[in-house]
């Protein structure tokens, strides 16, 4: 089916409902749905089959070859042409605005996205503050093989377009998924665990004295990675089955969260291409 093609004006009712997705994430989350620019981060959810509802964009001046193909094999249901003024206050960039402006459901939020296999790889980041840190660590999850990423707790929104932008695009690759806390994650944790009693959860801490290196990180597991400020809670520790940290040298007493969870997923590759 064809997109229904809209062309409007005016700040309207169309207009304003995508420009409130970008800034507020009460409203994106009544409708389940976010606001998405950007070349590579739109490539991404095409290539990753997310469920594209809009397309906004402007005939006033022309459009790339890029923008063309996007739009000539759009699967989405509605594309609104808008003036080029319009399209310049739409656009979160500061120089050069965006050709078009994508409308994106959000999927399920639903840990049955993650597929349960016997190499598998999960990252559960409790409580993330930076838009950066998290889009920093999603860019390092899609490239280290990662199977699903899981936000918990009072955290920034990761829909937001901050988020989506600091990720480069590989926001789109792989599931990730928002609960409220650790108790949700238990269940599902001992679920796998009855299917596969190889499978471990380990905590990331400066505090103990167990080396990621000297980890046995081959079996299937889960990553744990604690807030920016307060690192892993009590209650993820409790349900760790080891404690590892990142062997440091000088006055420093930890990377930047994003840096360290990096870190540990190329140990995990390493350890596990060294087995291949």
């Amino acid at each position: 089916m064809k997109p229904r093609i809209k062309k409007i004006l005016t700040e309207n009712n169309d207009f304003q409902h995508i420009e409130v997705l970008k800034r507020n994430r009460e409203k994106r989350n009544k409708y389940n749905e976010f606001f998405v620019e950007g070349v590579k981060s739109i490539n991404y959810a095409i290539q990753y089959n997310w469920h594209i509802k809009t397309y906004a964009y402007s005939r006033e001046k022309p459009l790339s070859q890029w923008a063309l193909d996007v739009l000539s094999n759009s699967k989405a249901e509605l594309h609104l042409e808008l003036p080029l003024k319009l399209m310049k206050k739409l656009s979160d960039k500061e120089e050069e605005y965006s050709e078009i402006i994508a409308v994106i459901g959000m999927p399920e939020n639903d840990l049955s996205r993650i597929k349960i296999k016997e190499d598998m790889l999960v990252v559960v980041f409790d409580r993330p503050s930076s838009h950066g840190n998290l889009g920093a660590l999603i860019r390092s999850c899609e490239a280290l093989n990662v199977d699903g990423l899981i936000i918990t707790g009072h955290a920034i929104d990761l829909y937001d377009t901050k988020t989506i932008r600091s990720s480069m695009g590989t926001f789109f690759s792989i599931p990730i998924i928002r609960l409220q806390s650790h108790k949700d994650l238990i269940p599902w944790f001992n679920s796998i665990k009855r299917n596969m009693n190889n499978f471990k959860v380990i905590g990331s801490t400066s505090k103990t004295n167990k080396f990621i290196m000297d980890a046995n990180l081959i079996n299937p597991m889960a990553l744990l990675i604690g807030n920016e400020t307060h690192g892993l809670s009590n209650n993820y520790k409790a349900i760790c089955d080891t404690l590892i940290k990142i062997p440091m040298s000088g006055h420093i007493t930890s990377f930047n969260v994003a840096c360290a969870a990096s870190i540990m997923l190329y140990e995990i590759s390493r350890q596990r291409n060294n087995m291949l």
